[in-house]
């Protein structure tokens, strides 16, 4: 699961079985911790989640700034709750990343409000899985790899 954690939605995403892709799911209003960490809970017990990938919103520097350090600490509230394994994913550029996408989609401007969250969550996701299977070696690209090379 992927989370874009903002002051007023929260994106969720999620993977399909084989950690290949991520789809946007829901963009959630947030009402307060409690209410949203149930939220979560009741998705990571539907879905069988095994780890929640949380977009860190480092400043362009790398710094973590306030707004980082508020999703961490929600990071923290959830990893609590949930007990499940939670991932920090820097997540600079990943709203301007979905907006992209939208606009080339030409999604109208109040249509990308309503989706944006949601295919950031997508977008950290993504790059998330993406790593794993470069760390793995797995080439997933349209090429052919011959093993003996190296």
């Amino acid at each position: 699961m992927g989370l874009d954690v903002g002051d007023k939605t929260i994106g969720i995403a999620l993977s399909d079985e084989l950690g290949l892709t991520a789809q946007p799911y829901q963009t959630l209003k947030r009402k307060g911790d409690a209410e949203d960490l149930c939220t979560i809970r009741r998705i990571v017990d539907e879905r069988g989640i095994s780890a929640v990938i949380i977009g860190l919103p480092k400043n362009m520097d790398g710094t973590i700034g306030r707004q980082a350090r508020r999703v961490m600490a929600f990071a923290e509230r959830i990893e609590a709750a949930l007990e499940v394994p939670i991932v920090h994913w820097d997540e600079r550029l990943s709203t301007v990343a979905a907006e992209r996408i939208l606009i080339q989609a030409d999604v109208s401007r109040k249509r990308r409000k309503k989706h944006v969250d949601k295919l950031a969550a997508a977008v950290i996701l993504q790059g998330y899985l993406d790593s794993e299977d470069a760390a793995r070696g797995v080439c997933r690209s349209a090429c052919t790899v011959d093993p003996t090379e190296r």
